[in-house]
């Protein structure tokens, strides 16, 4: 089977925090899993590297968007990396290959009759001299009253227009900009309404995508799409392929969206692969993201896809609920977040991994909070997971010299193994990480149990045949926890292969042990409960 992976494409303004990874994680998890079943994966995503935001920030800082860019994509490679995030290529929106696709999709959607050039209003800042870019825009959002930008009101998720904002303000000088009329391109996203139906009835009748999206998205239909501007004046973009409009740029929505083909195109020519499988009909699509991004993917991307003649609609909307910090809501103008290169300084990758899978808002908002993270970490992860391990492998070192002893497989313990190979590759192809992860861990619980009653430490004196059935049923069920859990903490699993000499992980049950243990470490250490109190004073204390 051929699997394509979509991870939404962070804005490279600022750093990442832990929402952003909550809602971005999942691919990652999606991609390891379809990897270890042998399946051809193609998993992308890359740093947004144009639009507004970069320009606002480039402004405020007195630089070039370019310096921003390169700043913050840059650490977000870091970043990924360090957690483990596995992208077959992971790119950035101004690079000249990205603009050539983009270009090349514009002018395809032209020739295609679904761009037209059209004469609208649009706010001017007369103290800027400028046309206002969206983002450019605040005000009252006209549907929920709440504070907003020109392109989409975060609380309500309504799509705007500057012009609909209340009270609009420029963002650079504070003042109230005018209207003037220019020329813009615009994309009849109308035409796709009845098409766009289909595919969320069939999403919904599948169940392949959230909730949230479905939910979202039929609001949208209901109301009756509009058509969309694709072009924008703006001085940091890729600009309109089109004769006497070259000083105008491609509206980011369209452009960044556009990059999974670009990221697609270009890991085919850096790896001589064909990336046209992945964009045929009988693909299998994940796109993974917050749900701040649901109309992008649900409605625009289809309908882009639609008007180029592509059959690879998304099967799979895998869009988070928010993450909060603290029961607030992580703001990052108020410093009210836990940044990921701060956190991935401290903490282990799996420890933060673990926690926002076990505690991800897949179907409602949820929360981190350092005590939840320190608490979950040492209990479950070095208390449970680690301690067996640790205790187990130490036992074969110490009783055994190192070398596994061999028995037989206790039926029930390989029925209830084998099963959940089917019942955790169900759950994490529906998207449905939390649960996978929790059925992983009730076997990790089980087995805990199962060596306490067994007490091989009393086994080793007074039952050798039973001792050595007991440690070679905790280690095939150990090799077998980490094959598992691979595509959830990726490197504690490599550390057990290494320890126990197992050459490749699959999605198949493994029937023997390895012969020998090595140099058996650890997978975690303890968290001191007093670091709750230490990065709660230092969140109150950087906050805004």
């Amino acid at each position: 089977m051929n699997v394509f992976i979509g991870g939404a494409w962070p804005y490279a303004n600022g750093s990442l925090h832990l929402g952003h990874i909550a809602s971005l994680l999942p691919g990652d998890i999606l991609a390891r899993y379809y990897r270890q079943k042998g399946d051809q994966v193609l998993y992308v995503s890359g740093s947004d590297c144009n639009g507004t935001p970069i320009a606002i920030r480039a402004k405020q800082e007195g630089v070039s968007p370019r310096e921003i860019a390169d700043r913050y994509h840059v650490e977000f490679e870091n970043n990924f990396k360090r957690l483990g995030f596995s992208y077959n290529c992971y790119t950035r929106t101004d690079t000249e290959h990205h603009r050539k696709t983009v270009q090349e999709i514009f002018l395809e959607l032209l020739e295609n009759g679904y761009i037209y050039k059209k004469e609208v209003e649009q706010t001017f800042c007369e103290t800027c001299d400028q046309f206002l870019p969206d983002r450019y825009v605040e005000g009252l959002c006209p549907n929920c009253g709440q504070s907003s930008r020109g392109d989409q009101c975060d609380y309500c998720s309504t799509i705007l227009d500057p012009l609909d904002l209340l009270e609009r303000k420029c963002k650079l000088c504070g003042n109230s900009p005018t209207v003037k009329r220019t020329e813009h391109f615009y994309f009849s996203l109308s035409l796709f309404q009845e098409q766009l139906q289909s595919v969320v009835s069939q999403a919904k009748a599948n169940r392949a995508w959230r909730e949230n999206a479905v939910h979202l998205t039929e609001r949208y239909l209901n109301e009756g799409l509009l058509d969309r501007a694709v072009s924008r004046d703006i001085e940091w973009g890729i600009s309109v392929p089109v004769e006497g409009f070259e000083a105008k740029k491609i509206y980011v929505w369209i452009e960044a969206l556009s990059g999974y083909y670009s990221a697609s195109k270009r890991w085919a020519l850096e790896t001589g692969e064909d990336e046209s499988i992945f964009w045929a009909k009988d693909v299998t699509t994940y796109y993974v993201h917050g749900k701040d991004n649901i109309p992008f993917h649900s409605i625009i991307w289809p309908a882009i896809l639609m008007g180029i003649n592509s059959p690879a609609l998304p099967d799979h909307i895998v869009s988070n609920e928010y993450l909060t910090l603290e029961k607030k809501k992580i703001s990052t103008s108020r410093n009210w977040a836990v940044w990921v290169p701060d956190v991935l300084d401290k903490y282990h990758p799996d420890s933060i991994r673990y926690f926002l899978t076990i505690n991800a808002p897949e179907n409602r908002d949820t929360d981190f909070s350092w005590r939840e993270f320190i608490y979950s970490h040492n209990a479950e992860l070095l208390g449970g997971y680690g301690n067996l391990v640790n205790r187990t492998l130490k036992f074969i070192a110490k009783y055994y010299d190192g070398r596994v002893p061999q028995s037989f497989l206790d039926p029930t313990i390989e029925k209830k193994i084998r099963n959940i190979y089917g019942t955790v590759g169900q759950l994490t192809e529906r998207s449905q990480f939390k649960q996978a992860l929790e059925e992983i861990f009730d076997l990790v619980r089980f087995t805990n149990k199962y060596f306490d009653e067994q007490k091989p430490w009393k086994q080793v004196e007074e039952d050798t045949v039973g001792c050595d059935h007991t440690l070679f049923n905790c280690s095939l069920i150990i090799i077998n926890l980490a094959q598992l859990l691979a595509p959830f903490l990726p490197f504690s699993s490599n550390q057990i292969k290494d320890l126990l000499g197992v050459e490749e992980f699959t999605w198949t049950f493994i029937e023997s042990t390895p012969m020998t243990v090595k140099d058996v470490k650890p997978l975690f250490e303890r968290i001191d409960i007093k670091t709750i109190e230490e990065e709660l004073e230092k969140l109150n204390r950087q906050v805004k």
